[in-house]
């Protein structure tokens, strides 16, 4: 037995001591030389973390200006001030500055072009390759051909492809003409995929024409044709082929082959942009409406991608980074930076479950990866499998771990020590497509403790916030964030006065970021997630508004009313429940619930059919007309019915008692 094996022997599970860094590990982590440099700028001492964390946060336009000047960020033009105000929202940052964020993705061709900059394999078996000179070469034939299409500064692009490196270099490619990028992966629906665009009126379409996933292979040369006859503003599409050997010319006679686009030899260098010019849309829904196109900019994910991929998760050119993610998840975001901070990325490009469960620990001992990251249901699927990772792949490469999407559960942290490695770094981060950073994170100067993510951000002023707005320690509370970071939203696309913005996030503590998740900060300086606390559907890190659903299921003719409700659990997968109410002469078999299933499975995503289809008498509403998902979300968490609604609010409140029932019956495990 190690001597941390013998610390963590005989300590309950959660907060169990798993792992300490040893002086070896301090001495190298990138946030020590970090904190040395700063401590020589500032004329400072910062004795623990906890002491770094609270000076970034009470100077914080003097923290971001080091991250900012650490990094050595290319600017064409310095800014004139690191932070307009404190406003949230409208706070500016590094306004006068002009940037690329794909420059300094690209700038790392320059140390080393032969080094490899992506490695990739698929459910074939096969790896290969792309270096940093590729890379430049292919961005910059890709960009040229956009370039003559007439795409520039401000055009949207969108794309539907799956995590491929030619879904990575297309992406730097639409940055570095400073157009605005926007991606969906290739297996959602028609319906997700155009409630998305249609918002953004885009001039250029991308599209594979199909990818294969658990050894099927599914076409999607059908659901181009529709996404272009649907998207009015289209004026080129792309097609890159991966069923077939080229572009179906009968069908798509105008289309361009996208590899035929990045074989030329063509130069177009990254053209620098305001700090605060769009990047990209990314979508994050809300429980009413479209989802939310929500707009960063080059400077602040710039600045924010640098400190979390660098400082927080501690990477740099001698890695090799894997998140496992869909094209569709911020973590496709995520991993790109990390190519910003000089890490390789390995990409993995079909089902984490085929032909088995040990397919990704097998694709991490062929790529080398140092650094692994995926979804916490992935871990616990290993877990209940029994699965021992450590006895079939050699993982000697792999010295950190990481998950989000959902809290780890300290068994989780325990399974991961005991069967793939026992002096690995784990850290879990907790944040959020809407600011595509992390507020709660890691640190590899810190311990790990089961169930307890290390730290909050450098830079990120999180609390937990109980109803009044007093801050809380080492109790659960509302996430907040009460001053700005850079990676904030600049706006949502086509939000009048920022209505919808200001309704996402500032509804509850006004100029308060609220972030919709239960926190509990521990008196170490650890976190801990219990879940969201709005009604979000978060499955497998993908979040999906129950305007979505209701859309899907509201289409058959023998559903009269529907409500939707994910219900997550700490250590579990969630349980998402789609309570329907019949027409009148419809009935709620399994010919019916097979159906819904199909239509969402192909309409949103396989990720989001529900758990189970639960007849009921009536959907409760408030006099304004709202379904009280989150009510219903907590009672069935087992909150007591007290206190979750006012029935004087309610359009009809005997409905709930249908609810209460069934949470009775669920807490008997009758329901």
């Amino acid at each position: 037995m190690t001597g941390q094996q013998q610390e963590r022997a005989g300590q309950t599970e959660e907060a169990r001591l798993l792992w300490t860094p040893t002086a070896a590990d301090i001495e190298k982590a990138r946030i020590t030389h970090f904190t040395r440099w700063l401590e020589q700028r500032e004329g400072l001492s910062f004795p623990d973390y906890p002491t770094l964390w609270q000076w970034s946060v009470d100077n914080l336009e003097r923290f971001w200006a080091a991250v900012w000047d650490y990094f050595e960020v290319r600017s064409e033009r310095p800014y004139d001030q690191v932070l307009s105000s404190h406003t949230m929202p409208g706070a500016r940052w590094f306004q006068g500055a002009r940037l690329n964020y794909a420059d300094h993705v690209l700038r790392h061709h320059m140390d080393a072009p032969d080094r490899r900059a992506i490695v990739f394999g698929s459910e074939d078996g096969e790896l290969g390759e792309v270096s940093w000179g590729e890379l430049r070469n292919q961005v910059g034939a890709i960009a040229a051909a956009l370039r003559d299409f007439g795409v520039g500064p401000g055009d949207r692009v969108v794309a539907v492809l799956p995590n491929i490196p030619e879904t990575i270099i297309t992406f730097l490619a639409v940055a570095s003409l400073g157009a605005v990028w926007s991606l969906c992966s290739s297996d959602m629906g028609k319906s997700a995929v155009l409630d998305r665009f249609r918002q953004i009126d885009p001039k250029v379409l991308i599209c594979a024409d199909g990818y294969v996933y658990a050894g099927k292979p599914f076409d999607r040369a059908e659901s181009v044709a529709e996404l272009v006859e649907a998207l009015p503003g289209v004026e080129q599409l792309i097609i890159l082929p991966r069923l077939h050997d080229g572009v179906d010319r009968q069908r798509f006679p105008e289309a361009h082959d996208w590899r035929e686009l990045a074989a030329k030899t063509a130069s177009c260098p990254p053209v620098a942009v305001e700090a605060d010019h769009p990047l990209w849309v990314v979508y994050s829904s809300g429980t009413t409406g479209l989802p939310k196109p929500i707009v960063h900019g080059h400077a602040g994910i710039t600045v924010e991608m640098l400190l979390m991929q660098s400082i927080h998760c501690d990477l740099g050119p001698g890695d090799t980074t894997q998140w496992y993610t869909s094209s569709g998840w911020i973590m496709w975001n995520a991993q790109v930076a990390a190519m910003a901070a000089g890490s390789a990325i390995a990409l993995y490009d079909g089902n984490p479950a085929f032909p088995d469960l040990g397919v990704l620990w097998r694709f991490i001992e062929k790529a080398k990866v140092t650094v692994f990251g995926c979804g916490a249901a992935y871990y616990g699927n290993c877990a209940k499998a029994n699965l021992r990772p450590r006895e079939f792949a050699d993982l000697s490469s792999l010295r950190a771990m990481s998950s989000t999407g959902s809290p780890l559960s300290a068994e989780a942290y325990a399974w991961i020590y005991e069967n793939v490695r026992d002096d690995i770094w784990l850290s879990p981060i907790s944040g959020g497509t809407d600011f595509a950073g992390a507020f709660i994170c890691g640190a590899p100067t810190l311990p790990v403790y089961a169930g307890e993510m290390q730290c909050r951000a450098l830079g990120h002023k999180v609390e937990a916030w109980d109803e009044s707005g007093k801050p809380l320690i080492d109790e659960v509370g509302e996430l907040v964030c009460t001053l700005p970071i850079p990676s904030m939203p600049l706006y949502f696309w086509n939000d009048p006065g920022n209505k919808r913005y200001l309704d996402s996030y500032f509804d509850v503590y006004p100029g308060v970021w609220r972030h919709g998740d239960w926190l509990r900060i521990t008196p170490r300086g650890g976190a801990i997630i219990y879940g969201r606390s709005d009604a979000t559907i978060n499955r497998h890190g993908i979040r999906m508004g129950t305007s979505e659903f209701y859309r899907v299921v509201d289409a058959f003719p023998e559903i009269a009313d529907s409500m939707v409700v994910d219900l997550e659990f700490l250590g579990r997968e969630s349980f998402l429940y789609l309570f329907v109410v019949p027409k009148q002469g419809a009935v709620l078999d399994e010919r019916l619930k097979a159906a819904l299933n199909g239509q969402i499975r192909s309409q949103l995503s396989a990720r989001h059919v529900p758990n189970a289809i639960v007849e009921t008498p009536a959907v409760p509403y408030t006099l304004s007309g709202k379904k009280l998902e989150v009510p219903v979300k907590r009672l069935l968490l087992g909150h007591p019915p007290e206190g979750l609604i006012n029935r004087d609010a309610m359009a009809n409140p005997d409905s709930f008692e249908w609810y209460v029932t069934l949470a009775k019956q669920r807490a008997q495990g009758a329901g």
